[in-house]
Order: structure tokens, then sequence, then C-alpha cells
């Protein structure tokens, strides 16, 4: 039986560590209180991911270290790096394989499809601490350290997720509600299910060929804001969607009540313009295929019942 670490307790975090305890091994959940799914294969243990000793320790014999977590959006700056720092050195020090959950920030503003073979070219502040902790990860990796890969995935959908349009627009509209929407009604954007996120992580780390490389999620063809807000609309039995596009006076004024609402400005680029995911690498080096989107919205419209 294999026996890896999962740190982190959100949707994905809780999605991964679910995914493996189901498939019979043992997992231990790491977060700050110690919370996370009753289930007979999760061991739930309460440390701070940033004490790189505990967490060394709980990783001695671990096939794999999953990182799920992240500190709060508008702290990132300096606490991403003190604990990517930890989670890395734990990962070389234990000999686990090193399986880093990522975003599309890295790549910056680009036109077209996002491929990974894309360089890093961040235009934003969160963008340049994730791009230089891949680039720390994957440094030792090329060292001979530590074996590391990550999986890039866009907003996340589905049961539990968090992102903008389950945080901000689905509530609304689920209620038949007014939704002010802060970017493009109409730009394509691509969508990642959660449980696909889980599943393109565990694979990647059982496949000795994912090392040293990024993956994207497998994620369906992109939709706008506008198409998914009417399919769940459509699928919850609510009323048509009513949108309306937030100016950007009205987020800045937001910000001043909001820390995290403060932050949203300078990633605004992901949602006024086509923010498209090619996952299609991943897809055929795994066998891997995306959720169908109508699958992944009667999920989200049933846990929102």
């Amino acid at each position: 039986m294999s026996f890896d670490v999962v740190v982190g307790a959100g949707s994905t975090g809780v999605a991964t560590a679910s995914l493996l305890a189901d498939a019979g091994h043992h997992v231990r959940l790491v977060t700050r209180s110690g919370s996370g799914p009753e289930h007979p294969g999760i061991e739930r243990i309460a440390a701070d991911a940033t004490d790189a000793d505990r967490l060394t320790a709980l990783c001695q014999d671990a096939t794999s270290l999953f990182t799920c977590a992240a500190p709060p959006y508008h702290t990132w700056a300096k606490a991403f790096p003190p604990l990517a720092a930890a989670l890395l050195t734990a990962a070389e020090r234990s000999g686990a394989g090193y399986v880093v959950l990522d975003n599309l920030y890295a790549y910056g503003q680009v036109d077209g499809p996002m491929t990974e073979e894309l360089p890093s070219a961040p235009n934003s502040v969160k963008g340049g601490v994730r791009a230089r902790i891949w680039q720390e990860a994957l440094a030792a990796h090329q060292a001979g350290r530590v074996r590391v890969t990550a999986v890039r995935a866009s907003d996340f959908i589905g049961a539990g997720a968090s992102s903008v349009f389950t945080l901000a627009v689905a509530p609304k509209v689920f209620a038949g509600k007014p939704a002010l929407v802060p970017g493009d009604l109409d730009a394509p954007h691509s969508w990642t299910a959660v449980r696909d996120v889980a599943r393109a992580l565990v694979t990647v780390s059982r496949d000795d060929r994912a090392w040293g490389h990024v993956w994207h999620v497998p994620t369906p063809a992109p939709v706008s804001v506008r198409e998914l807000a009417g399919l769940l609309a459509r699928t919850a039995g609510a009323p048509a969607p009513k949108l309306r596009a937030m100016p950007g006076w009205m987020l800045t004024l937001g910000g001043l009540f909001s820390p995290t609402v403060r932050e949203l400005p300078e990633v605004q680029y992901q949602f006024r313009r086509p923010f498209v995911l090619d996952s299609s690498h991943t897809e055929q080096t795994f066998g891997l295929k995306p959720t169908p989107l109508e699958v992944t919205v009667q999920e989200m419209a049933a846990a929102m019942a």
C-alpha cells in the first residue's frame, strides 16, 4: 500500500486525498487545523506546513507529497515563498515525489491557447511569485535533489470549488438575482473541474514520464461567463441569468473594503480577453479526458441546492 501526504484541505486537496483513499491508499492530510473529510484511509494532521522539520517528519516514507495549499490571496507575495520552500525542503529530505498544483499566472498575458511549452513571462506580482516557486523546484529536480512535477489548472468549477465564478456569479444565478461580473461576459474562458485536478495530480505522481515537466489538467473547450451561467441556470431550473459587467472603477472601490478584491485588478487580463488552456498534451500522454462541462455543472447545482 502506498502512503501519500496531501497539504491543504480546500476543494482540490480534499478531492485528491479522497481519490487516493478510495483507491485503498493511506493518506496524511495536513492542514493548520487538522480539518478534512472523515474517511478510514485519511489521517488528518494539524501542522504548520511552513515548518520544514515537522513536514519532513510527516513525509518520511511517503510516495508523494501533493501541495494543494495556498496562503490567503492578498498575502501571496510574502507568505507563499516560505510555504513553498518548506514543502520543497520536506520533499528533498524525505525522498517523496513532489507534485505541485499550480495555476496559469506564470504565463502572463498571451495571445492564443496556453500550452506547456510557453515560457514563464508573468505580468503580475502573483504571477511572478508562482513562476519563481516553480523555477526553484525545477532547479532542485535538475540538480538531482528531488523529483518534481507541476500540474496547472485554470479557474475551478464544481462542487466546493473556489473561483471568481463560483463565488461571485454562481450563487446569484442560482438564486435568480443579478450578478456583477468582473470581466467580459462573452470572452472565451477555460474552466477546470476540481475532480479533474485530482485525477491529474494522482496520475502524474505515478508515472515516471511526468517528473521535471509541467502538465495541464484536462479541461473542456472554453465557454464564456454568459454561457456557463446560462448552463447553470438551465441545470438548476433557475431563471435566465441577469449578468452585468463590473466597471473598473467599481472593482477599485471594492478593493478599499476587501484585501482580496484589491488583488484582482492586476490579473483582470484573464477575464477581459480570451483565456484558454490547451490540455491536449496531458490528455494524449496519460489517456485522461476532461469531465464534460454539463456533468460538472450538474454536480455544482446539486451541491448548491
